[in-house]
């Protein structure tokens, strides 16, 4: 070996950093998630963490296996089973919550079985207890340092039921779907480049809005004999006159800028199905005031 070829294999060995035995220590390129094309989800199959709005702590929120359409929260950490009772136990797999148990000594339980916001639950064990008395300890300097506001005592439903339903029902796609805030204030879903989630809301001034109208409390040919309805005819936000991609881009809760775009979901979507049977309390039989009309509320 000439003295060359030894000058530049040392200068080369000195450069690259190396483990104990010599081989090189090379650190993998990290790589940021991706949704598959042809997923059909664009939302990341992980846990979406997010705060409770009554107590402050954190939430992990998972796609359910079961009948339920709406994502269930968890507690971030997992417990020991025997400290959970059978019928709160869950256990994720592939970022999915089952409601079950699968045979590890570890499962997870839903938030609301510990959120001091709530009632406690009749039979808690004693590990359950003091867990939920750390969260409320932490809810408290929470509310203490200003970080967390208690929920104020909201209005009466005849104050606000002509001029700007909390819940409104949608149609559109022919199908009906209730929200779960006004209509503007139903806010983006999809991821930013700074991945936070999108702040826009999904009415937007430069696109084509909905419109209230009164419609038949139940869609054609779909009878609820176990309920009488109060009312024979509640305030629609009637998507179905706009374009499909406009109707699409409602259903899937994207802002006009996210409405193409192959960022990921950040959130699950917070439309649910509605029925009137669970969801008589938020029936309208008047239309919203015309100020409201106009912004679409």
């Amino acid at each position: 070996m000439s003295p060359a070829t030894f000058t530049a294999m040392c200068s080369a060995n000195a450069s690259t950093p190396r483990r104990w035995d010599g081989t090189p220590a090379r650190t993998p390129r990290p790589r940021s998630l991706r949704v598959t094309p042809d997923s059909p989800t664009r939302l990341v199959r992980s846990a979406q963490p997010g705060r409770c709005p009554d107590c402050g702590n954190r939430v992990d929120w998972h796609p359910r296996t079961d009948a339920d359409d709406r994502a269930v929260g968890l507690h971030p950490q997992e417990l020991p089973v025997a400290a959970v009772p059978a019928v709160s136990r869950w256990h994720v797999s592939f970022g999915i919550a089952h409601p079950a148990h699968d045979g590890t000594p570890w499962c997870r339980i839903p938030h609301t079985a510990l959120c001091p916001a709530r009632s406690a639950p009749a039979a808690l064990t004693p590990q359950l207890t003091a867990l939920r008395r750390h969260l409320a300890l932490h809810t408290r300097r929470l509310i203490n340092n200003g970080a967390l506001t208690t929920r104020a005592t909201p209005p009466a439903p005849e104050a606000t039921q002509s001029c700007r339903p909390a819940r409104p029902i949608a149609q559109l796609l022919s199908v009906r779907y209730i929200a779960s805030h006004p209509v503007d204030a139903i806010q983006c879903v999809a991821q930013t480049r700074q991945r936070h989630r999108c702040t826009r809301p999904v009415l937007d001034d430069h696109a084509p809005p909905g419109t209230w109208t009164l419609a038949p409390t139940t869609l054609l040919g779909r009878r609820t004999p176990s309920l009488s309805l109060p009312v024979g005819r509640m305030a629609v936000y009637d998507l179905t006159h706009l374009p499909y991609t406009e109707q699409l881009r409602w259903r899937h809760q994207h802002c006009p800028g996210h409405a193409a775009s192959s960022a990921a979901d950040l959130v699950l979507t917070e439309w649910e199905l509605f029925d009137p049977r669970l969801h008589h309390q938020h029936i309208h039989p008047r239309l919203p005031s015309t100020r409201t009309q106009h912004q679409g509320t």
